[in-house]
């Protein structure tokens, strides 16, 4: 998904705390809409296999964090011909398209939300949160989390394939939740609920459905040039490599939907399709989809 070359960037929009060291605190609950795009999947993974206590040791945010910020170039971020250059600029012309776009469609209900890059671990109004986590949002200090070496392991760990329209997916989908969080949506969902039709699982296949309906508007919102057919198969193939069944098959060689917190493989395609194809976040009601 290629940027428009004089596009013009708004790194404001993004903070870099990459180069700041993270010190954990007491435990921090598990589920709602403050894990990311692999993160209570991996946590019940890790359960399954006894290999430790998963997300239950992270912390509480105590604002301990020590150290300076990165040095970071995210300033000489200006255009699209940077998003193209650089991956961090890219993730900045992700951001923007995505914010550009709910703000056209909801107006005054939409307040923006700071993307936070970080490395390895990060304290949050959520709580402390490593890598391992993967992308998330925080609906308590409205921010979206992630460390860019996720990315890597999208493609390495996971088996998507390498296309930065990937990275434009995973971007859309957790300020998808930042949507659902504005919109009173999140709230439906009791907190460690799991299941293939439960309402954590419907959560995020609604934000998969509603980064689905950005990607089918990307191209009007001025940063992105249209979207190719090799683009959305990139799209649907980082949505797919993240599905609870194929992580479960993969890091636990045995599928159970009774812990699926995020959808099959398939539903999160068919989702993210729904909302490209239609353009319309009304059509986005995984809440009350008799077939998910």
């Amino acid at each position: 998904m290629p940027f428009r070359r004089g596009a013009r960037l708004d790194p404001s929009q993004v903070e870099d705390l990459r180069g700041r060291r993270a010190l954990p605190g007491g435990p921090v609950a598990i589920g709602g809409g403050g894990l990311g795009l692999v993160g209570l999947v991996l946590y019940l993974v890790i359960s399954l296999l006894g290999n430790g206590s998963g997300l239950g040791a992270l912390g509480t945010l105590d604002d301990r964090s020590v150290g300076g910020p990165s040095s970071g170039t995210l300033a000489d971020c200006q255009t699209g011909a940077d998003a193209n250059a650089s991956e961090d600029c890219r993730i900045v012309g992700y951001v923007n398209s995505v914010q550009k776009y709910w703000s056209g469609k909801l107006g005054s209900r939409y307040t923006p939300a700071t993307t936070r890059f970080y490395t390895d671990a990060v304290q949050t109004g959520c709580g402390y949160a490593t890598s391992e986590v993967g992308p998330f949002y925080c609906p308590t200090d409205k921010h979206v989390y992630v460390d860019l070496g996720f990315f890597d392991d999208l493609h390495s760990k996971f088996g998507a394939q390498a296309g930065s329209t990937a990275q434009g997916y995973v971007i859309a989908h957790e300020y998808g939740h930042h949507v659902q969080d504005l919109l009173g949506i999140e709230q439906r969902v009791r907190p460690g609920e799991t299941g293939p039709t439960s309402g954590q699982v419907r959560l995020e296949l609604q934000a998969d459905c509603f980064a689905g309906v950005w990607a089918g508007h990307a191209a009007q919102t001025g940063f992105l040039t249209p979207l190719t057919k090799a683009e959305i198969a990139d799209a649907l193939d980082a949505a797919a490599a993240v599905g609870d069944d194929r992580i479960q098959k993969r890091f636990q060689g045995r599928v159970n939907p009774e812990a699926w917190t995020h959808g099959s493989s398939a539903e999160r395609q068919r989702w993210f399709t729904t909302g490209y194809s239609s353009g319309d976040m009304n059509r986005c009601d995984t809440f009350h989809a008799k077939q998910l």
